[in-house]
Formats: C-alpha cells, structure tokens, sequence
C-alpha cells in the first residue's frame, strides 16, 4: 500500500433542527451565526446562507420528517462548517438529474442542489427511492480550503442525536491515529508526559480522519481468530476508534460519555484492550456505560476489537453486503469489567466498520440500501441512523471506511 496519512479534524455538534414551518428561516440564522463565529467573511457566509435555505427549504417542502443537522468541523489551524440533512422520502429516482444546472424544486430559491455541490467544498448526496435521501456539504474558507484538500478524505465520520426531550446526548464517539506498537501507559502516565487533556471538551465532540487511496491493492487471506490481549503488536500504521453509550440519558450519561472520549484521548494505550481498562478507571464514580474500541489496520488487512455492554459493532463487506458482528461482552464499564480480551476480525477490501448504540436497531442490513456505502462515512452514518434511529432513546453511530 502507499503512505497511509491519518490527518484528524475535530467535529462538534451544534444543533438538530426538526421538521416545521420556520425551518428554512431557523437553519438560515444558525449557519450565519456560525460561520460568522468561525471567521467567514461576508461572502463565504452568504454562500453558505444560500446553500442552508435551498436544503432547508427542500426538506420542508417536499420531505417526510425531515431533519437539519449543522456543526462546526476543526483543523488545529482551520475551522469550517458542515450540514447534513435526512428524510424519510420520497427519495430521487435520478441523482444524477437532480444536480444538474437549472433544475430545482417549486418554492425554493432555484440555485438547485447543483449549485449547492458547487458552493460547498465538499458535497455528497444519496438516496433511496420511496424511502429517503440523505445529504451533507461542508464548507471552508478559500485558504483553508488549499490546505484541508492537502489533508486526503475523512475516512471515518459519525452522528449523535439526542433523545426527545433532552438537550444533550450520552453517546459518544472519538478517533484517533494509533502508533504501531503495543504502549500500555495509561491516561496518568500520558498526563505526566505533558499530553493536554481534553476534560474542557464540549460535549458531542468527535473527530474524523482521513487518509490518501493506497497506490497497490496486494491481499492476503485470513479468517477471523482471537487475539491475546497484545492485539497485532505490528508497526503499521493503524487507526483506534472508540464508541461510549453512557447508561440512561441526559446529562449524567453525556457526562459519562464524555469521560469516556477524554480518556480515549489522554492515554497511551494502542491496543482495545488496554484501552478499556484506561477507560474504565476514568469512569468510575460516574454512570458508567458501555463501551467498544477498534483497532483497525488496513494493511494488514485487521479489525481488532473489544467491547463490553450494549454497543453493536459490525465489519461489513461491500460487495456482498455481508455483516460479521462483533459481540461485546457483558458487563459496564466503570463498575464491572470482565475478563478482556480483543478478537481480530478480516477486513474485506473496501471493508467498512459500523458502531451504533441500542439507538439505532440492528435490523438494518446493507443489502437493503445499495450504494450507501460507496458514499463518505459521513452519509453513510446518517442513512443509517434515518433507516435504523429511533427517538426514544440516545442515537449514535460512527462508521469507518475508505479504499483499503
């Protein structure tokens, strides 16, 4: 394979914004308002306002329970804006024809979602006729954009969204580079090694992180096998991913969530198993939850993973539309912790790993939304949560995927 590159942005939730009259007017005020916040001068803000309303407005008129998601993404350096937009029909028999120039639908402002693909730096669109379609465009300053192209695509994204009723949400997720050893200090010892914490976090925070296409395909065959708790022991570029439910809802599950993602981050463990142990320890005293980490690492052709309590964690095959899961063990982290151990799984070329919470049902199955995996982790975490989120409880789910 060729250099594998894991630049990370950072990705806050800002706001949801349901289905009703003043939505085109609402979405319009809170992305000028963020993007203002953000450093946008007046003309990239009104590009963005002029994108916010076509999608807004698309949703309210011709959508079933449409929703709006808007939320800041961060480079260390950079800072940009994204929306995503989901519905339950009745999707587009021709994408294709839809973005082209001059069309759009009666009522909107007429730019048409070509132009919206024009406006955003980044833009991504699918749909599934009869049952929905989902969208999502992010938007940079002109310099930024330079630099963020340099950076390669996200190749692991994901969404939170709140139970009605609630103004934050206990689930959770986070990713990071992992270094090609097995370093098991924990959070105290990366602490004193001078890492910064990130217990100021706002809540809903995430990162996303990209790659370059590999330049050669070679494969090796290998089946699914346990793995002690060393994990791969390699020193091949590698990619750790953790997903938090905290137990109930509200703010002491957002709490316990969040402990969860700062603990991910301020240790130095490389492998799931060690991880959780750095996170449990960071969530004792608290609600606790449940929890899974992966370890992926594409050139060898390797899932690793580990979990404990109710998050469902799958490798899917895009190809066949196969699903292996990967069963947690009982249990919750920050209270009882079994035995653990992380457990290798193949991935298939092009393979995706999906984490969701019991927000989401597991009846879902890829065959039934052909194409959403040729699409940015990004939209393919949003068509899941549209197919598969329900309200009455915290949703969540984070997908990693790219040309492995």
């Amino acid at each position: 394979m060729g250099t594998l590159t894991l630049p990370v942005l950072a990705a806050e939730d800002v706001v949801w914004l349901r289905d009703q009259e003043a939505l085109p007017a609402a979405a319009r005020v809170a992305a000028l308002s963020l993007a203002r916040r953000i450093g946008f001068g007046e003309q990239r803000c009104a590009e963005v306002a002029l994108a916010v309303s076509e999608a807004a407005t698309n949703l309210r008129r011709h959508a079933v329970d449409g929703a709006f998601l808007l939320r800041a993404v961060r480079t260390p350096g950079d800072a940009g804006l994204e929306f995503v937009t989901t519905d339950e029909g009745p999707g587009m028999a021709d994408v294709a024809h839809a973005l082209t120039d001059g069309t759009s639908t009666a009522g909107t402002l007429g730019i048409g979602l070509g132009a919206i693909s024009r406006l955003a730096d980044f833009f991504d669109l699918h749909s599934l006729p009869g049952r929905g379609t989902v969208l999502t465009a992010r938007f940079w300053t002109k310099e930024a954009a330079v630099r963020i192209a340099g950076l390669g695509r996200p190749v692991v994204e994901g969404l939170t969204r709140t139970i009605t009723g609630e103004d934050v949400c206990g689930d959770a997720w986070a990713a990071r580079p992992a270094d090609g050893g097995g370093s098991r200090r924990t959070g105290a010892a990366a602490a004193a090694a001078g890492r910064k914490p990130l217990a100021d976090s706002p809540l809903g925070w995430a990162q996303l992180t990209g790659f370059r296409q590999p330049a050669d395909g070679a494969r090796r065959a290998d089946g699914t096998r346990p793995d002690g708790p060393g994990g791969s022991g390699t020193d091949e570029p590698a990619l750790l991913v953790l997903f938090c439910d905290g137990l109930g809802h509200g703010p002491l599950a957002a709490r316990a969530a969040q402990a969860a993602v700062t603990a991910f981050h301020d240790s130095d463990a490389q492998q799931p198993d060690a991880m959780m142990s750095d996170i449990h320890k960071a969530l004792r005293g608290g609600r606790g939850g449940a929890v899974a980490v992966v370890r992926v690492e594409p050139r060898n052709e390797a899932v690793y993973f580990c979990g404990v309590g109710n998050v469902s964690t799958f490798v899917v095959d895009p190809v066949s539309g196969t699903r292996r899961s990967l069963s947690s063990a009982p249990g919750i982290v920050g209270h009882h912790l079994p035995t653990l151990r992380s457990v290798r799984q193949q991935l298939p070329r092009d393979g995706a790993v999906i984490m969701h919470s019991d927000g989401l049902t597991e009846r879902w199955k890829a065959a039934e939304l052909p194409g959403f995996l040729e699409h940015s982790p990004l939209v393919a975490a949003a068509q899941l949560l549209r197919e598969a989120g329900v309200r009455r409880d915290d949703a969540g789910v984070v997908v990693a995927k790219g040309p492995w």
